[in-house]
């Protein structure tokens, strides 16, 4: 792009014995909406709603202003359940994020109910190809309060991680991967597990071990795995074969992003239910990595078949659209 499951069980079972009023309800399921809960209270019902759903993660990025009128309707991105307007920045919101602050405060709430009906989390994207935020020399802990309160003010479902400081990454001193987890550490400290989804759209072959001076995205899942949900893993925009086939997205990658495959990734101990494999829509949605979605659809069913359910990711709306979406889960998980 230019918690465990039994914490999340666990925070589930207390809120509903919190805010329970004169009956016992049974444990719900993890995709549930705002009026799935009778008798909890409205703040009670606000965090169910956002609670962190289940694999897989069907994700789809939102830049492009296409309108004034905010996200699309639910009908219009039928089969996926994240949608992620970009980008929240560190100058503030732009394009589509800046949108969602343009609305009225009725307007947002009845999108966002409208969307916990469909299912779907509503969250923003941070930095993208624009924010170089350690090269910058940004604090990342101030840096994690503000962006904590934005997600807050504006009643999202969370927020995800787009860095894409290749330089400060490239230098190998180990000065990005501190920075990411001590804004992520931040982050969560501020939007709570269960309450809020933080997730991270790391390049594949940040993946890659013994490459990246300060460990790369493996130090950062080592370190701060646990505190994020899952990784919308951008494998596209790192070579014009790379990613490319079943084969090299899926298990054995090439010799320039070495171990850098969905169950590479994987076998280094990022756990298959967090790694959502991000494709672009078309081929001028990105420099390349694309696969048409009935061959990506084939890649898809191959990794369910090994024991994968970390689903799919898309840059981005309107290029892919519901159609895209219903091909790529295909008889593997159909719409």
């Amino acid at each position: 792009m230019f918690s465990s499951a039994l914490a999340r069980f666990l925070a589930l079972a207390t809120l509903l014995a919190v805010f329970t009023i004169g009956s016992v309800h049974s444990l719900p399921t993890r995709n549930v909406t705002a009026d799935s809960f009778e008798g909890l209270s409205h703040e009670a019902r606000e965090i169910l709603a956002r609670a962190t759903p289940a694999a897989p993660h069907w994700v789809i990025y939102s830049d492009r202003w296409v309108n004034s009128n905010g996200p699309p309707a639910p009908a219009d991105i039928k089969g996926y359940n994240v949608f992620v307007l970009s980008f929240l920045l560190l100058a503030g919101a732009w394009d589509n994020a800046q949108v969602w602050t343009s609305l009225t405060a009725a307007q947002r709430s009845s999108i966002k109910s409208q969307y916990a009906a469909a299912g779907i989390k509503l969250m923003v994207s941070a930095f993208g190809s624009t924010d170089v935020p350690t090269s910058s020399g940004v604090d990342p802990i101030a840096t994690a309060n503000t962006m904590a309160a934005w997600v807050k003010q504006y009643s999202l479902d969370g927020i995800d991680v787009d860095y894409e400081d290749f330089n400060a990454m490239n230098a190998g001193n180990g000065k990005a991967e501190q920075w990411l987890i001590s804004f992520t550490q931040q982050l969560r400290n501020q939007l709570p597990a269960g309450q809020y989804i933080i997730t991270h759209a790391p390049v594949a072959p940040w993946f890659s071990p013994n490459i990246w001076g300060g460990g790369g995205y493996l130090k950062v899942h080592n370190t701060v795995g646990s505190l994020i949900d899952w990784y919308n893993v951008q494998f596209y925009n790192q070579g014009a074969s790379e990613y490319t086939t079943c084969s090299n997205l899926l298990t054995t990658s090439s010799s320039q992003w070495p171990k850098s495959a969905l169950f590479q990734i994987s076998a280094s101990g990022v756990p298959l239910s967090k790694l959502v494999i991000g494709k672009p829509a078309t081929t001028g949605s990105a420099s390349n990595g694309y696969m048409a979605p009935a061959t990506l659809a084939s890649c898809v069913s191959q990794a369910k078949s090994s024991g994968w359910n970390g689903g799919a990711m898309v840059w981005q709306w309107p290029d892919a659209t519901a159609s895209w979406i219903k091909t790529v889960r295909g008889s593997a998980w159909p719409v």
